[in-house]
């Protein structure tokens, strides 16, 4: 019960986020390094991929949802490096108006990927998936 709600919860952050992308780019473009090329573009794939997550960790079937959290969590861990170099280059968005509030959003990143794996089971399915194969294997 409680995954469920996890799950649906960064499903409907993510769709947010998704939103945002395209209702206030400029504030996502503050993250994006220069020497990514074509930044708006970035920033409306990005919040495309953003949106169809968030609906996979709303819609996707239980079977499909390990693999669906371990996408997820390596969504949030390819996007990490603009979130660093938003705190090395000061750059302010969303809030982040001191060097302070950026370092303490960095510190989110790795509870998100936490919490895509923990409420989609990815961890229980690979630990499931280990034990199956050395019991095969003895």
């Amino acid at each position: 019960m409680i995954t469920t709600i996890a799950r649906l919860g960064l499903g409907v952050v993510l769709l947010i986020a998704g939103i945002g992308h395209f209702a206030s780019a400029e504030e996502f473009l503050a993250q994006v390094p220069p020497w990514m090329p074509a930044p708006e573009a970035v920033v409306a794939i990005s919040g495309v991929v953003e949106l169809l997550l968030g609906l996979a960790l709303i819609a996707t079937p239980a079977r499909w949802r390990p693999i669906v959290g371990w996408v997820v969590a390596g969504f949030f861990i390819v996007i990490f490096p603009g979130n660093i170099w938003q705190l090395l280059e000061g750059r302010a968005a969303f809030g982040l108006d001191s060097d302070a509030a950026r370092f303490v959003h960095l510190l989110f990143q790795p509870v998100l990927v936490v919490w895509a794996q923990w409420a989609t089971g990815a961890w229980t399915a690979m630990r499931d998936r280990r034990r199956r194969s050395s019991e095969v294997t003895v």
